[in-house]
């Protein structure tokens, strides 16, 4: 197994970071290779600019400017992502992360004319996504939960036809416990072994 973790919060000391480390510890113990991509700490610029747009679809000059983002996307047969859901969605740095690197000729093979998009990320076989959120399950569910979507429905769909998706998210994350927290890492954990198997 080859895991590509792409970690996205502004602090070292925060509940992902702890959820961050149950993964590479079971991804550790598996003996599998991994790699850390810290969205924060590696100063990642997620804004997707107009020169970016221009070479959008060329797919000799797309790559540039995130071209180790790119090798370790195709070095990898595993995508983690662990990041804390802000208004049901995905944070900005994490959204132009994938703006940036999920690029045609990449990611994704562009369509000849009515055709769909086709994978382009076919040896990635297995994805999962560990996040926190403010709201509940319930409002969650009410009101939806579009980061969730866009990972688990979203960069699957460019990923191998069986790709195996795993999802946790710890809820009302800001009147967390000690023990809701001890007990989101032990369902890490369980994720991860699953995952890894």
């Amino acid at each position: 197994m080859r895991a590509l973790i792409v970690f996205c919060h502004p602090k070292t000391d925060s509940f992902s970071a702890a959820v961050l480390s149950e993964v590479t510890a079971r991804l550790e113990a598996a003996k599998a290779e991994y790699r850390v991509r810290d969205l924060y700490r590696s100063n990642f610029t997620p804004v997707l600019t107009a020169q970016d747009l221009d070479v959008y679809l060329d797919e000799a000059a797309n790559t540039e400017a995130v071209a180790q983002d790119v090798a370790d996307l195709q070095w990898a047969d595993t995508l983690i992502f662990v990041y804390p859901t802000w208004w049901y969605g995905l944070p900005a740095m994490l959204k132009g992360w994938l703006d940036r690197v999920l690029v045609p000729g990449v990611a994704f093979i562009m369509p000849e004319g009515s055709e769909n998009i086709r994978p382009g990320l076919a040896q990635i076989t297995r994805i999962g996504v560990f996040t926190t959120c403010g709201a509940s399950w319930w409002l969650t569910q009410v009101i939806g939960a579009p980061g969730k979507r866009t990972l688990t429905r979203g960069v699957r769909s460019i990923c191998a036809r069986r790709c195996r998706t795993y999802y946790a998210a710890h809820h009302l994350m800001d009147s967390s416990t000690p023990d809701s927290r001890a007990a989101h890492l032990s369902r890490v954990g369980r994720i991860m072994e699953r995952l890894v198997a």
